[in-house]
């Protein structure tokens, strides 16, 4: 025997409900959408998929993430206010190049705002986080080893925000992320180019002082890795001014 479907089935929204109705069924769909495409452009950003100054279209991503341009133009309009990306006239988007000036300040920003989410995260994690951490800390070194560079970049940033997350800043933690998605790109293409192989690894350090519970130790540890990893190796590949 076969059953037929209730057409009605198919839709929570009655046939006489009119279009309001209609239109905020829709809501949790446009929302559920736009929260993909905003996780998958951040983390495009974070891993340097996106290339410095190489141009993309709106239509482009859209049908690379299988969306409709709406959600996509959203996400994009977000990015380009944090300063993580460029609407260009012609509508094309890109990230911005990097400049002398705007690594200084990235740099500035990121020596200010890191060490102190570490120090507000120092009484919230403990040794769960710290095998967690060494976990991710391996992962790091095989991907040093096999050159790995948009893994090393995910890595990277996951080591980091698993102790940022648990300071529990609703301030800082926002403009850090921010700032991750403006140097991320450009870092990609240095690590791509010169490797990470010679840097110390401060991660250890970090690591130790979650175990000692040294709120010091790991913002110097903290800092000393942004000065290494951005510092020494991003200022090799800036353009000449």
């Amino acid at each position: 025997m076969t059953r037929s479907v209730d057409s009605r089935s198919k839709s929570s929204v009655p046939a006489n409900a009119g279009p309001e109705a209609a239109s905020a069924s829709k809501g949790p769909r446009r929302g559920a959408a736009r929260a993909q495409v905003d996780e998958a452009i951040r983390s495009a950003l974070i891993t340097g998929r996106f290339i410095p100054g190489k141009a993309v279209t709106l239509r482009g991503l859209a049908q690379e993430l299988g969306v409709s341009p709406m959600p996509v133009r959203e996400v994009i309009q977000r990015l380009a206010a944090e300063r993580a990306l460029d609407i260009q006239p012609n509508g094309r988007v890109q990230v911005p190049e990097m400049t002398p000036t705007r690594f200084d300040e990235l740099l500035k920003a990121r020596l200010l705002l890191e060490p102190q989410l570490a120090e507000m995260a120092i009484g919230h994690v403990g040794e769960v986080d710290a095998r967690a951490l060494e976990g991710i800390d391996l992962e790091i070194d095989a991907c040093i080893g096999t050159g790995d560079a948009e893994a090393y970049m995910r890595l990277n940033h996951l080591f980091h925000f698993r102790i940022y997350a648990a300071s529990s800043s609703c301030i800082l933690l926002p403009l850090v992320e921010s700032l991750w998605l403006q140097f991320a790109p450009f870092m990609r293409t240095v690590y791509g180019r010169v490797g990470t192989a010679n840097l110390i690894d401060w991660h250890k350090e970090a690591i130790r002082a979650i175990r000692e519970g040294n709120a010091e130790a790991l913002k110097t540890a903290v800092a000393a890795d942004i000065r290494d990893g951005m510092g020494i190796l991003g200022r090799t590949e800036l353009p000449q001014t």
